[in-house]
């Protein structure tokens, strides 16, 4: 009887061995966790530096309609165009304050400067505490408003039922003329808003209230 052909096979053949992958998973494992942690520390870290970088930014350029701070008047002085600056006020929510300007517009000369005061009575049965923000718009002329005092430069403490005039004192930078894209500017607003403060520093006076009224500088 014929016979259907035959494979040998070596039985002696065993598969190779592997090598153990467990400990290589684990140091993989490791390093993505590190990463993972870094990238991490790295976020938070830029988020916190974000905050003052921008407050910096601001008041560096001007952005987003923040004022700038000066010393003193313009060296040219004032020149024969004149701007209608318009005032705004406004309380956060939570703080019993009452606070408005004295005056709502006045017009002035570009380079002029000018003192105005705003008025703010705590209505509350005990002591408060604020501080204001402030910007100006349009917001492309913050970098031509100067501010050469203001009373949001500081936290301001108020007794209870105490009224105080707050003076400001500033002038638009005549370097504004040179900038065509503000040819057409005829008014500026200042914008305040008063926040309240959950953790006031008592002070025996606030900052402006040994100001007395003294006109324009």
């Amino acid at each position: 009887m014929d016979h259907d052909p035959t494979i040998s096979q070596d039985v002696s053949a065993k598969p190779a061995k592997r090598e153990p992958t467990k400990g290589r998973g684990l140091g993989r494992d490791v390093v993505v966790a590190s990463i993972c942690g870094g990238v991490v520390a790295l976020m938070v870290g830029a988020s916190y530096a974000a905050v003052p970088f921008y407050n910096w930014f601001c008041r560096a350029t001007g952005f987003n309609g923040t004022t700038q701070v000066a010393t003193s008047a313009p060296a040219t002085g004032p020149i024969a165009r004149k701007i209608s600056v318009r005032f705004d006020s406004n309380v956060a929510p939570g703080l019993p304050w009452k606070f408005e300007p004295e005056q709502s517009e006045i017009e002035v000369n570009i380079g002029q400067v000018v003192t105005v005061f705003y008025t703010v009575t705590n209505q509350a049965a005990r002591t408060t505490a604020a501080q204001a923000a402030y910007n100006v718009a349009p917001l492309t002329v913050g970098s031509y408003f100067q501010k050469i005092n203001c009373f949001c430069f500081t936290e301001q403490t108020m007794a209870p039922g105490e009224k105080r005039e707050m003076p400001v004192v500033f002038y638009v930078a005549p370097s504004i003329a040179d900038d065509h894209e503000n040819d057409g500017l005829n008014t500026i607003t200042l914008s305040y808003t008063f926040y309240p403060v959950k953790d006031p520093v008592v002070k025996p006076l606030a900052s402006g209230e040994g100001d007395k009224r003294k006109g324009n500088l």
